[in-house]
């Protein structure tokens, strides 16, 4: 599969088969992935995988923590202007209408909106850390590196849904994972394989077009 034939084909999934994906495939991609770009060559990714047995204890864990947990870091800026409140409330009507979920039907929505925290049942995941330490560049790195781990995974036949959903259940996930207290959780990312006979599965966002946001500079 070439890198164009990945980035076209990958896309979110939000329903999985319990299919099992091998440690060993998972490792091996991880590897991969810590070639992508990171400045001053800090690699400031730290990576916690769950998978299997150790995937049904840590939803078990999850499910019986109770303390609130406030996320680290502001998933959305508040008062989003456009065209990104946009954008983001699009995709929204464009996944719960794909569902026949109408905006009335508040429960069936929380009730989707809560399949993030079973990783939409894919029987891997993996957690991405960061040192509190870093900065906008930083985060930067473990962003690419995230990428180029999806991009990895649709070569190799695997999806993946990265969730930054995980980021309001940081202190359940450290304390599963043993991360140490400078470190900041950034998202989860589920590993598996694609339900192809699931409706959501069928939802790809849609993106603003081109001369919206490039421009070629004329002197």
């Amino acid at each position: 599969m070439k890198v164009s034939e990945a980035i076209s084909s990958r896309t979110s999934i939000r329903d999985f088969l319990s299919k099992p994906v091998e440690n060993e495939l998972i490792e091996s991609l991880l590897e991969q992935s810590s070639r992508a770009p990171s400045g001053g060559n800090l690699q400031p990714w730290q990576i916690y995988v769950v998978n299997g047995d150790v995937m049904t204890k840590f939803l078990e864990h999850d499910a019986s923590w109770l303390e609130e947990q406030p996320s680290q870091y502001e998933i959305y800026p508040k008062n989003l202007k456009e065209p990104y409140r946009t954008s983001r409330y699009q995709l929204g009507e464009q996944m719960y209408n794909l569902l026949d979920i109408s905006r009335e039907n508040k429960s069936a929505r929380m009730e989707q909106v809560m399949k993030n925290f079973n990783f939409f049942g894919a029987p891997a995941a993996i957690f991405c850390f960061i040192d509190r330490q870093m900065g906008p560049p930083q985060w930067s790195d473990l962003g690419m590196f995230i990428q180029t781990f999806m991009l990895l995974a649709k070569e190799n036949g695997i999806d993946t849904c990265a969730q930054e959903a995980w980021s309001i259940r940081n202190k359940s996930v450290s304390s599963f994972v043993g991360a140490d207290k400078e470190s900041i959780l950034f998202c989860g990312v589920a590993i598996g394989y694609r339900d192809p006979d699931s409706r959501i599965n069928k939802l790809k966002s849609e993106r603003r077009p081109f001369n919206e946001w490039a421009t070629f500079v004329k002197k």
